[in-house]
């Protein structure tokens, strides 16, 4: 059997030899300790940690099914290590898994709040425990000085027993454990291998991590040879002098081992100072990995070496002398259908994703991911904060007030933190694409914490150090801030924020850059202002990007009451303590299909900006690290969506930071009549990439050319016939008591209905400090009813008067309802004027109608394809767009407002046949269409219990309000909220087929 796994240890670290073979533990040890699970230093019995790798050293992958059984209590005798306990009434799980979605238990969500009381290190008696057992043989060609038993992940603290000896315990949930067997595994025969995992430990207190709750072996478990002259551990460092061009390798391995990089000529003792002049180096923009080999005699474990130096120059991190900035993500391990156990296409389908998406760098958040996440980081290219396992935020439920026994201040827990912070480095040592150590996440302050760093600078001072809630920033190497508004990253940026007591402090952060390791909060319909954060980004050097929180919505799949499959969250599991949907929060959503907020994002920060200048195209290497000549620029010209022109632009290659202006394409002449005309320039792939095919889409930018003025229908004079019941304008037909349309060119309809309300998207909801929604509800917003004042018709025209206001305010608005009929249909003049003082802005501002359910097919000219709003739209191009009306929603976890396309100049709903309405913009207004109302998508709080009408509900807005990001950080920027001032609309309606 060959490669597959090793991990853990320091360089320092001396492995026993054929005759120190490890004391094992006895029951009496640690039976004698009631409630070992409790204890805060819990591991033992364990290797010293060491970097994970493969070899050729055989491996035996022990995952499969295993046999199971669930407790409710942790306090269990230990007969189930004897090999003569019948386990045969047990059940099954499949290694690696949880237990919650594998029939045992429930999985629960809380952000903040510990789901058990708050005593450090105690536990609840009701502590569920899972014991495994399984049987193995070694294979007959198994060839070992040693014999290592690996876990790479159990959740939460787990002892471990092989033939009936015990090993030891294990903590640490997203850590690896080794212990060695040599001295106990039968090398012919049955081998008996038992473990037990409890859901609640010391340990606990330590992984309070914003995600679900779910406990047992997720990840892998593995036997490891340990050949005679193994390496057991090494640390490659590979330096790169960007000055001279030069790298400069050496490798920490025990002696006798040998480097051997055939692409660099090298054949080298391990432990030498080797200088090569020419390399390339690695960024997360160009990977540049050179293979190679260390190898002793009993042992040869290939590398992939990249070279790169990280540094803080200046108050700048650059890596390899160039500035960076970072356009990242917050990542947490996650599969809708198997929680935080994800095999290796799904690693690196995420991988291939953040490429694909413009995205350059990634946080762990919070705890080290898998190894093979991070050899993918290294093989596309993705800079990476490496976050240690660890959070207390449960201690921290009010900032201002914290509980007391907070492991990060009590000294009692600093060897335990440390250990974390140990087992982390010495992991993940080698992966170029890692250039933070993150001390872990929302712990507060602490001189435990302090304790991690100086470990960490002592033992890899090549990298640099983060932790978030390090706000003096007197511990690590960067200052790190969560959610600040947009203008206090300007003041960041000026190096103008507010100062801090101590002056020496402030001086020393103030010298320091700057990152926001969580902004832009991606729950639900969002995030807003991402443009404005960018433009700060890129105009203040101090300022070096950020990480979105986060990559994925966690939703479990499930089934409701009704059997209708769902995307469950916090609550849906019978949890008595939750968290609702705050675990829905990321751009993709839990199938890994992307939101729109991923298609915004892509846009505000791809690596090309394309623009008009002065009436040339203007184009600006952003990369970091690369030059431009991989990709290509396509451009096209369109006349109101329809293409009359298309070629490929001539832009020299431009190194990165570089701008060239280049001159428009030359094209004919745009007729007359032609509407609007726009030339859009695309960088696209030339060749295939590792991550993407060619002629993928990295930038792309749009340049209007010509607009002449529309040819508008006439209106029609005498058109006008009225009875007692109707009023007739052609082929559209009012009730001449309400005003209220029965037919709109033909086709029957309801209303139209003045409309204020959306359904509250997520950064609208409770969690934000100032909920929007709260203030929009208490001014009746959602329960507004409309009275007719009047409905007079003219020769010329039909005028309707309403005012739409709530029970139990005198709050209102008017509207002004002005149709005229015209050559090709009718034509709306809408306008509104608010009564009274408005404490409070809007949703929307808009009309309402209903149209027959067979208008399922849309057709506009205006931004599209996705949804857009006034503070996400800049994914959204000029162009002309076909979906059905089903397409147009967008499927968020929670429902709420969606869909919405804006700067609609004219839009067509039509049956399968061609037939139906065409509406026209004076000069353009937003829609969404829908197969359910507004209060339909309020009520709902999962989106498979949105069931289809029998009708289409449309909207057609004259504005809505922004996003934002307020469900965790800032309010929609004033200039995009949406204030009660007099509006007005002017759009035609005419019959199509």
């Amino acid at each position: 059997m060959t490669s597959t796994i090793t991990d853990d240890q320091p360089s320092t670290t001396t492995a026993p030899t054929k005759d120190q073979s490890p004391v094992l533990l006895n029951d009496t040890r640690l039976a004698s300790r009631a409630r070992y699970w409790e204890e805060i230093d819990l591991t033992a019995g364990a290797e010293e940690p060491r970097a994970w790798f493969r070899s050729d050293a055989a491996t035996l992958s022990l995952n499969g099914e295993w046999r199971f059984r669930l407790s409710p209590t942790a306090d269990l005798p230990t007969d189930i290590a004897d090999e003569a306990y019948d386990d045969s009434g047990w059940g099954g799980i499949p290694v690696p898994a949880s237990w919650q979605l594998n029939g045992h238990g429930a999985p629960a969500y809380t952000n903040v709040l510990y789901p058990f009381p708050v005593d450090p290190p105690h536990v609840p008696d009701e502590n569920p425990t899972g014991d495994y057992r399984t049987h193995f043989e070694l294979p007959a060609e198994w060839d070992a000085e040693r014999t290592i038993l690996r876990f790479d992940g159990i959740d939460s603290a787990a002892r471990v027993w092989l033939n009936g000896g015990e090993l030891g315990v294990t903590s640490g949930s997203r850590l690896a454990t080794e212990f060695d067997i040599t001295s106990v595994v039968q090398k012919r025969g049955d081998n008996l291998l038992v473990v037990r995992v409890h859901q609640w430990s010391s340990g606990s207190y330590l992984e309070d991590q914003d995600m679900w709750w779910m406990s047992g072996i997720f990840r892998d478990v593995t036997l490891i040879a340990r050949p005679a002259a193994a390496i057991d551990d090494y640390f490659v460092h590979a330096d790169f002098d960007h000055v001279a061009g030069h790298g400069i390798l050496s490798v920490d391995a025990p002696a006798g081992a040998r480097i051997i990089v055939p692409e660099l000529g090298i054949d080298a003792p391990a432990g030498e100072i080797i200088e090569i002049p020419g390399v390339a180096p690695w960024s997360a923009d160009e990977p540049r990995l050179y293979d190679g080999e260390l190898a002793t005699s009993g042992e040869r474990i290939p590398l992939r070496i990249g070279f790169r130096r990280i540094e803080v120059v200046d108050g700048i991190i650059t890596a390899n002398g160039r500035a960076l900035l970072f356009r990242g993500v917050n990542r947490h391990e996650f599969s809708p259908d198997t929680g935080r156990t994800i095999d290796e296409a799904t690693m690196l389908e995420d991988v291939l994703l953040m490429k694909r998406n413009n995205i350059n760098a990634v946080r762990t958040s919070h705890y080290p991911p898998h190894p093979r996440f991070l050899d993918f980081c290294d093989e596309y290219g993705l800079w990476v904060i490496d976050e240690c396992d660890l959070e207390t935020h449960g201690f921290l439920p009010d900032e201002h007030d914290p509980l007391p026994g907070n492991p990060v201040t009590d000294a009692r827990w600093r060897d335990t933190l440390v250990s974390r912070m140990q087992r982390m480095v010495e992991r993940d040592k080698n992966h170029p694409s890692i250039i933070f150590w993150s001390l872990g996440n929302e712990c507060g302050p602490g001189e435990n914490l302090a304790a991690m760093a100086e470990w960490t600078r002592a033992r890899d001072p090549k990298r640099l150090i983060h932790y978030e809630r390090d706000y003096t920033s007197k511990y690590v190497d960067v200052y790190s801030r969560m959610y600040p508004t947009h203008a206090e990253v300007e003041l960041i940026g000026q190096q103008q924020e507010t100062p801090l007591e101590d002056a020496a402090l402030d001086a020393n952060r103030r010298a320091q850059p700057f990152i926001m390791c969580e902004y832009a909060h991606a729950m639900g319909n969002g995030p807003g202002g991402l443009t404005e954060y960018q433009q700060l980004f890129e105009k203040y050097p101090r300022l070096q990007g950020g990480f979105v929180w986060e990559w994925i919505d966690h939703g479990i799949r499930t089934k409701d009451a009704a059997g209708r499959e769902i995307y469950g969250y916090g609550g849906d599991f019978g949890e008595p303590l939750h968290d609702g949907n705050f675990v829905a929060d990321g751009l993709l959503f839990p199938d890994r299909t992307a939101s729109p907020g991923l298609a915004e994002f892509k846009k505000v920060i791809e690596p090309v900006r394309i623009t008009d200048v002065d009436g040339a195209i203007a184009i600006a290497n952003l990369y970091d690290h690369r030059d431009t000549s991989h990709l290509e620029f396509a451009w096209t010209v369109e006349s109101d969506g329809v293409g009359v022109a298309a070629g490929t632009l001539d832009v020299p290659t431009l190194a990165a930071g570089e701008s060239v202006v280049v001159p428009r394409p030359a094209i004919a002449p745009v007729p007359a009549g032609a509407g609007e005309t726009w030339l859009s320039v695309r960088a696209v792939l030339r060749d295939d990439q590792p991550w993407a095919p060619r002629g993928h889409e990295i930038a792309w930018g749009q340049v209007e050319l010509a607009r002449t003025a529309r040819v508008r229908s006439v209106p029609r004079s005498g058109a006008i016939a009225t009875d007692d019941r109707d009023i007739r304008l052609g082929s559209t037909v009012l009730d001449a008591r309400s005003g209220a349309l029965r037919e709109l060119v033909g086709i029957p309809v309801d209303g139209p209905r003045l409309a204020v309300w959306r359904a509250p998207i997520d950064n609208d909801r409770s969690f934000s400090e100032s909920p929007l929604e709260t203030a929009w509800r208490k001014f009746g917003l959602h329960r507004i009813e409309q009275r007719t004042d009047s409905v007079e018709a003219t020769e010329g025209s039909v005028v309707v008067r309403t005012r739409v206001a709530a029970a139990a305010t005198s709050l209102g608005f008017r509207a002004t309802w002005e149709w005229t009929p015209t050559d090709a249909g009718v034509r709306l003049h809408l306008d509104v004027t608010p009564e009274g003082t408005w404490p409070v802005t809007l949703p929307r501002l808009g009309l309402e109608l209903v149209l027959p359910e067979a208008l399922g097919s849309a057709d506009w000219f205006g931004r599209g394809p996705g949804e857009a709003y006034p503070d996400s739209q800049r994914a959204a191009r000029v162009g002309r767009f076909v979906s059905s009306v089903d397409a147009l929603q967008t499927p968020y976890v929670f429902p709420q407002e969606n869909g919405n396309r804006t700067q609609t100049r004219s839009l067509e709903l039509t049956d399968a046949a061609g037939r139906g309405i065409r509406i026209i913009g004076a000069p353009s207004f937003e829609f969404t269409a829908r197969r359910w109302t507004t209060a339909d998508l309020d009520a709902a709080r999962h989106d498979g219990e949105l069931i289809r009408r029998d009708r289409v509900w449309l909207n057609l807005d004259i504005a809505q309000a922004g996003l934002g990001t307020a469900s965790c950080g800032p309010k929609t920027l004033q200039q995009y909220e949406l204030d009660v001032a007099p509006a007005h609309l002017e759009i035609d309606f005419e019959r199509v087929g």
